[in-house]
């Protein structure tokens, strides 16, 4: 049986992934230090022969028995309420913590992939964004910490793959939601949603003309799939390239609850992307892949999901406390 290492398993995408892998079939390791995670995500795994949990930050020496086959890196808070709060966590996880699991790869022999993010490209003055794009990043604004976490760990995934031989994989995920995300991580779909059900007029940023493109977790998770088993070393963007105004967004949320609450307005943060949408050109050609479950699918997925939390869950405004990690 293949083993696989998944960081960031408690996650919304980890839990996801390690769902995938268990399907599929394999050994699947799970880590996770759960100061974003949850382990709610992963419960339903820990009765089965071929899932282990190890509660471990990533960010110091990572050692996993026995052989190894695939690392799946996943750890990093991924959402600005949280990395914002955890600044120096969130620098060490995406560098120290990509170095321990790329040296580990290389002990192993094991193909890995980190997943990397569209906010390496910033604030992007090309759109839609192609992967040959460089990039618009404040490196000492409140979002580097992010920005630049990710693209230190593509810059090292690079060069394990160049100099050592490493098999590595980089994936640049866009917007993705679903089942198991946050209430209050401070992402736009949870937001709306956790407002819409809990009876709050919508926040929208600056003038609601920003876009996003949101690609639904089962899609997304099927690319990454694809990917990890491709001969491709480059980034690859993996996401929905159905780009929407945040304005026509809440709209789209308010009509999708069937609520009646007002939109308001709030200033725009600091670097906040203007523009994001994925040019898929190189998934389809390599992988084969684009998203097939449209928004107002997903969406209503999505809805059910946040439905069956609990009112505890659906007004807890805190979900960590993140002070005694630095």
């Amino acid at each position: 049986m293949k083993k696989i290492l998944i960081t960031g398993a408690a996650g919304f995408l980890g839990s996801h992934l390690c769902d995938r892998f268990i399907k599929e079939g394999y050994h699947v390791i799970a880590m996770d230090n759960l100061i974003t995670g949850d382990l709610k995500n992963i419960e339903h795994l820990f009765k089965l022969k071929n899932f282990e949990f190890y509660n471990h930050d990533v960010s110091k020496f990572v050692h996993v028995p026995g052989d190894l086959d695939y690392i799946l890196h996943f750890a990093s808070p991924a959402s600005p309420i949280d990395y914002l709060k955890i600044p120096i966590q969130t620098l060490k996880v995406g560098s120290l913590g990509t170095h321990n699991l790329l040296g580990l790869a290389k002990e192993k022999n094991a193909r890995i992939l980190i997943a990397s993010t569209s906010e390496v490209y910033g604030d992007p003055l090309v759109h839609p964004q192609t992967e040959d794009y460089y990039g618009n990043v404040n490196t000492i604004g409140p979002r580097g910490v992010y920005d630049e976490a990710k693209r230190f760990q593509e810059s090292i995934t690079m060069a394990y793959h160049t100099y050592h031989k490493v098999e590595t994989r980089i994936v640049r995920i866009f917007n993705t939601y679903g089942p198991r995300m946050r209430l209050n991580d401070g992402r736009v779909v949870p937001a709306f949603i956790g407002q819409a059900l809990r009876g709050e007029d919508l926040t929208v940023f600056g003038d609601g003309s920003q876009t996003r493109s949101f690609c639904y977790v089962d899609d997304l998770i099927e690319g990454i799939y694809r990917l990890l088993f491709s001969d491709y070393v480059f980034p690859v963007n993996i996401g929905n390239p159905n780009e929407i105004t945040i304005k026509d967004f809440a709209e789209e949320i308010i009509r999708l609850t069937g609520t009646d609450q007002k939109v308001i307005y709030k200033p725009l943060p600091v670097n906040d992307p203007l523009q994001r949408q994925p040019d898929i050109s190189r998934a389809k050609e390599i992988l084969g892949w684009e998203p097939k479950i449209d928004r107002s699918e997903g969406m209503k997925r999505t809805l059910e999901y946040f439905k069956s939390l609990s009112e505890e869950e659906l007004y807890r405004s805190e979900h960590k406390d993140f002070s005694s990690y630095s």
